[in-house]
């Protein structure tokens, strides 16, 4: 597979990890982004173990 054209697992794996860093920058606001970032970390972290269980 050509560079270009990664797998989706480790388009996913990588994904999920911008999230966790969005998510670690946004819990340490108060208010709606503490919150928002809780329910992001639940979402963007889920499509990669989604698409493992397709892929698998």
């Amino acid at each position: 597979m050509s560079s270009d054209h990664k797998a989706i697992t480790d388009r996913t794996f990588e994904f999920a990890v911008r999230i966790v860093k969005l998510c670690q920058v946004l819990n340490e606001s108060s208010g709606v982004a503490k919150t928002l970032s809780k329910q992001l970390i639940k979402s963007g972290t889920s499509i990669g173990a989604n698409a493992k269980t397709v892929n698998s």
